[in-house]
C-alpha cells in the first residue's frame, strides 16, 4: 500500500471498532457503556475481544485495559484506553 493510500485509510471514517477487554474489568464495562450512546444507529459493528484469550493481544495491550480500537485487533488504530475518549471516537466515526 502506497503511503497516500495508507494515510487515506487512516482517515476514512470507521464501520468497526474493537473493544479489548477482560473479564472482571470494571472500566471494561464503564468504556462499553460510554460507548453505545455513540454508536447506536450509526451502524458500526462493535466486536469485543478478550485480550486474555489471545497471547500476542496480552503481550500487547494487557496493561492497557480497556483498549478501543478503529478497525480491527491486527490493524486498528488506537483510539483511546482505560476510558473513553468520546471526541477521539466522534472523529474516527
Amino acid at each position: 500500500m502506497s503511503a497516500d493510500a495508507a494515510a487515506r485509510s487512516r482517515r476514512a471514517p470507521q464501520r468497526r471498532l474493537t473493544l479489548l477487554v477482560r473479564a472482571y474489568c470494571h472500566l471494561c464495562d464503564e468504556m462499553r457503556a460510554a460507548l453505545s450512546p455513540l454508536i447506536a444507529k450509526r451502524g458500526i459493528e462493535l466486536v469485543e475481544l478478550d485480550v486474555d484469550d489471545d497471547p500476542r493481544l496480552a503481550e500487547r495491550y494487557g496493561e492497557l485495559v480497556p483498549v478501543l480500537l478503529a478497525g480491527d485487533a491486527e490493524s486498528g488504530r488506537e483510539l483511546c484506553h482505560y476510558v473513553l475518549d468520546p471526541q477521539r471516537v466522534r472523529d474516527a466515526l
